[in-house]
Formats: C-alpha cells, sequence, structure tokens
C-alpha cells in the first residue's frame, strides 16, 4: 500500500524526491523564495493568469522600471519559474522578447501562494476561538 505523503511524511524532505527527479530540494526552495519577494510574485501572477509579455507590457501593468524588472525576470529565469522566447514578427524590425511561466511557474503559484490567500477563510475557521 502506499504511502500517503500528506498525511504521513518522510522523516527527510529529500525524500519526497522521486528517484529520477530533474530537481533538487535546494531548486524547488529556490522557487519559492523567488516569489516571496511582491514585484516577483505580481510578475509571476501576471503572466500566469493574463498570459505571456514583453517587458514593455510588464512595466506598464506592475509599474516598476525598466532596470528592476529586469533584475527581477532574471532572478524568476534563474530558478526555473519563467522562461523567454523571442520572437521576429513580420513587418518589425527587430525581435520581440516574451516571458512566460513554465509549469513550475504555473504550480508554484497558483498550487503554493495563490492557493495560500484562498485559503484563508479556512485558516480563520480553525483557529476562531470557540
Amino acid at each position: 500500500m502506499a504511502v500517503d505523503e500528506a498525511r504521513d511524511p518522510p522523516e527527510n524532505p529529500d525524500d519526497l524526491l522521486p528517484e529520477d527527479a530533474v530537481l533538487d530540494l535546494e531548486d524547488y526552495l529556490d522557487m519559492h523564495a523567488a516569489i516571496g519577494q511582491p514585484i516577483r510574485y505580481r510578475i509571476l501572477y501576471r503572466l500566469v493568469h493574463v498570459g505571456e509579455a514583453t517587458p514593455t507590457e510588464l512595466e506598464r501593468e506592475i509599474d516598476v522600471t525598466d532596470s528592476n524588472l529586469h533584475y527581477h525576470l532574471n532572478e524568476l529565469l534563474d530558478v526555473g519559474l519563467v522562461e523567454k522566447r523571442a520572437s521576429t514578427e513580420r513587418g518589425s524590425d527587430g525581435t520581440t522578447v516574451y516571458y512566460r511561466p513554465t509549469v513550475f511557474g504555473n504550480v508554484t503559484l497558483t498550487d503554493g501562494v495563490d492557493e495560500l490567500i484562498r485559503g484563508e477563510g479556512t485558516f480563520e475557521e480553525l483557529y476562531r476561538d470557540e
């Protein structure tokens, strides 16, 4: 019978990883740490819930300077939460760069922070004085 890890977690958190894991525990912790910064959380939230965007669109929508935006985008890229793609569009003079969430970015946001925020009502019920 399989162990229900939610109810009976392993003693060592490294044992949560499958034998053929692509990432290690530090990689997952780095992902969570990255979106603990409000600007990075807002960038990832925008990309997950609205869709891919150019840096110009992100600057305008998140109200952040170009250099600050690129710093935070690079942090999200480094931990694997977002990826970028370049596109040469017909009639344009150059390449346009788009950022989009990775699978890890989607899951980290929607099953992590977003779910935690949505669960606030449940937490209140659990800790309400009777």
